[in-house]
């Protein structure tokens, strides 16, 4: 079996949010076992007018394939309702995206890592940058903690309470 790698994975739904990253939190929790969750995010929806998105950044070890987590990531998302056959941006149940898969670079699988996301907005890059500020970008060589200190596109997102299986993962504190 190969070795376990740390992949990084971000969540988003603005429809029925609460309910949908709770389920994505079960599943992953059910496939990878431990898992290093962020805070989450209310933003505003990027790219489209609509309803404000919950965002978070999940971490896990596995020795699964690329291909395999994707292919599980859009079967968990169409399990939970998301629709395929509307625009790419618009309302969704459940957005699940592998934005690391250890150092891994290029196309992989169909998948482009790291994923492009990361470094363009606020929603994956500051969940990311809370659970691994010293992780390093496999392209541009800055950790995390440091590119959300750059950081500078004005898009906006507020912690939010969330809790999950009894703990609470976020406040609207911070």
């Amino acid at each position: 079996m190969a070795a376990a790698v740390r992949v990084y994975i971000s969540i988003g739904s603005n429809v029925d949010r609460e309910r949908y990253v709770k389920a994505a939190l079960d599943a992953l929790s059910a496939w990878f076992g431990e898992l290093t969750i962020s805070p989450v995010y209310d933003s505003e929806a990027v790219g489209f007018d609509g309803s404000p998105f919950l965002n978070l950044v999940v971490g896990v070890d596995t020795s699964l394939p690329v291909a395999e987590l994707s292919q599980r990531f859009k079967q968990l998302e169409a399990d939970n309702g998301r629709r395929r056959d509307v625009p790419k941006f618009s309302a969704r149940t459940l957005d699940l995206d592998i934005l690391t898969y250890g150092d891994a670079v290029g196309r992989i699988d169909g998948v482009e890592l790291p994923r492009g996301e990361i470094l363009k907005n606020a929603f994956v890059l500051r969940p990311l940058a809370d659970i691994a500020p010293e992780a390093v970008h496999p392209e541009c060589g800055k950790s995390y903690g440091q590119l959300w200190r750059e950081y500078s596109t004005g898009q906006k997102l507020w912690p939010v309470n969330f809790s999950w299986q009894g703990r609470q993962i976020s406040s609207a504190a911070g």
